[in-house]
């Protein structure tokens, strides 16, 4: 999942031993947005590329529900969303390959 803003940079700290996230800044809002993911999902950031997370689980439905939440946690209400395309979303979806 990436990290898309235009003026204010989304912020995101993972606790509760990577399966919980709080985003901040969403929109230059003080509020505090905090997703817990659902069992067996763990969240982390990615080392190689900027502003983006990666979801894991074993159960592919659930990890896909837990983005969906996260999705739908920092969505833009009351302002034209084709011009405030901030927000989290996913950016790729596949299985992870072993090394």
């Amino acid at each position: 999942m990436r990290f898309v803003y235009a003026h204010f940079p989304i912020n995101a700290s993972i606790g509760n031993s990577n399966t919980s996230i709080e985003i901040r800044n969403f929109l230059g809002e003080k509020k505090v947005r905090k997703v817990d993911m659902l069992e067996g999902v763990s969240i982390t950031r990615s080392e190689k590329v900027k502003d983006e997370l990666v979801l894991d689980g074993n159960d592919i439905e659930l990890v896909s529900r837990s983005a969906a939440l996260i999705n739908q946690k920092c969505h833009v209400k009351n302002k034209d969303i084709r011009k405030f395309l901030d927000g989290i979303y996913v950016s790729e979806k596949g299985t992870m390959a072993e090394e």
